[in-house]
């Protein structure tokens, strides 16, 4: 009986991921059809379709598929380190407010962190935050958080001036413009995840973007094994001459470090059948973002946000951050009471996290993290959100106090 009442109580939940595709029915049927008449599903032509396809969608020059989001963040380091642009013991800033494998990666290839706190009209880190840390830093990876940016391109002159090498972590903000640049288009290179709950779903995914080809390759043999099977000809033949080695040894050669993070042809096909909604999901996300914001714009309870320098808020999640903890605890139960989906915004203040205070012994001072972290929630913004599910969310968030 107690599972009956759950399975009911579920299915009446406004949830924050109601589908693992947009227009599910007809993707499974495609993708199940694929399977069926594929004889090879590791990673392959679709894979490779996908890369392209990306990397036009986005307006760079180079894609680099890989397993999942949280593996474009390793790998893309790795690389770095590989080619000696990093080195062990360097500062890397990082927002305090993003999902730990943006961070994790640093600490487990001996780089050091450095939290940069957000503001609380965009929950990002700004140029008033990186100031304070940037004279110590190599690089910036930054997470463009819940589809929403600060200053962006004032960070990257900040860090063009500095020598600071600037990432972005923008598996929150697949579609977001800023200054009418795509959001992943302003550093270096960029992370994208594809995770069931994102965007836009191959299930699991992710993708690394770059302009820069020797980093590329450098990430395309990062991906699986060190080894050059998956480079250009041209590319094969400079490293076997310039290592001597002669075609038997070609395919079993590994010239650097490594992992295995490849994707599979499964994957890629549901990248390539997806990227074709991709347009109409940011246009359904930002105008639920914007009948959200209007209905919290008068709730004198949260913060307000101030995105004027957003084109396009492809917005991943709705967040609310309440001026006090009494407010928050509130507003929590309200919309538990109310069969909402709710969770912290992303996984809060880093600094507070245990990982963090158990391998980073530099303190950080992010006040206006700490408040996300303590009195912040977030709520569906998904494609598939019906008209009296999005009616019930403004209705919430104007009252909830």
């Amino acid at each position: 009986m107690v599972a009956q009442y759950r399975i009911v109580w579920e299915a009446s939940m406004v949830k924050l991921i109601k589908s693992t595709f947009y227009n599910e029915l007809e993707t499974k049927k495609a993708l199940s059809q694929f399977i069926t008449e594929s004889s090879v599903l590791s990673m392959g032509e679709e894979c490779s379709k996908f890369e392209k396809s990306f990397s036009a969608w986005h307006s760079r020059k180079h894609s680099v598929f890989v397993s999942n989001g949280s593996a474009a963040n390793l790998l893309l380091i790795q690389a770095l380190l590989n080619l000696g642009r990093l080195k062990k013991g360097d500062k890397v800033g990082v927002s305090a407010v993003t999902w730990p494998t943006n961070v994790m990666p640093l600490i487990q290839l001996g780089l050091e962190p450095v939290a940069i706190d957000c503001e609380l009209n965009t929950l990002n880190i700004s140029p008033r935050t990186v100031e304070k840390v940037i004279g110590s830093l190599k690089a910036i990876f930054l997470t463009n958080v819940l589809g929403f940016s600060d200053n962006i391109l004032k960070i990257k002159e900040m860090c063009e001036r500095a020598g600071v090498l600037l990432l972005e972590d923008n598996c929150e903000s697949l579609g977001t413009k800023a200054y009418g640049q795509l959001l992943g288009n302003f550093g270096l290179a960029s992370t994208f995840s594809f995770y069931v709950g994102h965007h836009f779903s191959t299930i699991e995914g992710g993708m690394i973007c770059t302009d820069d080809l020797e980093l590329a390759e450098a990430m395309t043999m990062g991906r699986a094994h060190g080894w050059d099977r998956n480079l250009s000809a041209e590319k094969q033949i400079q490293l076997r001459d310039q290592h001597k080695i002669d075609s038997f040894f070609s395919k079993f050669t590994f010239y650097d470090l490594a992992y295995n993070v490849r994707p599979s042809e499964i994957n890629g096909y549901a990248g390539n059948f997806q990227l074709k909604y991709l347009n109409e999901i940011i246009e359904i996300r930002q105008k639920n973002y914007f009948r959200f914001a209007k209905a919290a714009q008068n709730n004198n309870a949260i913060y307000q946000y101030d995105f004027s320098h957003l084109n396009v808020i492809s917005n991943f999640a709705f967040p609310l951050v309440f001026k006090n903890y009494d407010s928050f605890l509130r507003a929590r139960n309200k919309f538990s009471e109310a069969h909402v989906e709710i969770r912290p915004v992303i996984a809060g203040d880093m600094t507070q996290q245990p990982f963090w205070k158990k391998y980073v012994k530099q303190s950080s001072d992010c006040p206006n993290s700490s408040i996300v972290h303590k009195n912040g929630l977030y709520l569906p913004n998904n494609p598939d959100l019906t008209e009296s599910e999005i009616s019930l969310l403004t209705q919430l968030i104007s009252e909830v106090n």
